[in-house]
């Protein structure tokens, strides 16, 4: 009797914890409206509200629930961000000269592993012996020719 497994399927979806929003845009949402507590704490005002509340809501809403191509926008946005850090421009920088460089490719030889000592094969046993005496009943002999005088 076989055993039968359940194959997990759409591994790529996220677990929704509230209605449609997952864990992961639950916590991005957390921390938008914490930073927009913070600035309005710090300002107090309607306009520095407006310059730095608004950017920092959409920024936030961005995160949580963009998606380009498939992916979620931090995916996207952190590919940026290594992109940017890598140099642009590459230089090929030949010091080492053609000599060198065969030298190098070149594969060194290692000479072959000794091989396993073989063991004779067996001419004959004492099992076969036995085995002749008792099909035989005595009759043979293993100091005795088969055929023959002896």
């Amino acid at each position: 009797m076989s055993n039968q497994f359940v194959v997990p399927q759409f591994l790529d979806v996220e677990t929704k914890i509230i209605g449609p929003i997952t864990a992961r845009q639950f916590i991005i949402l957390l921390a938008t409206i914490l930073a927009e507590f913070v600035i309005y704490r710090i300002f107090l005002s309607i306009i520095p509200i407006l310059l730095f509340g608004l950017p920092t809501l959409a920024i936030g809403v961005i995160f949580a629930f963009a998606k380009v191509n498939g992916q979620p926008f931090h995916y996207i946005a952190l590919n940026m961000v290594q992109t940017f850090r890598r140099p642009r421009l590459r230089v090929w920088d030949k010091r080492i000269s053609d000599a060198v460089l065969r030298a190098s490719l070149k594969k060194d030889e290692q000479p072959e592993p000794p091989k396993p000592p073989v063991k004779p094969p067996i001419e004959g046993s004492r099992l076969s012996d036995m085995s002749l005496i008792v099909n035989t009943g005595g009759v043979y002999q293993p100091d005795k020719p088969l055929y023959g005088k002896g």
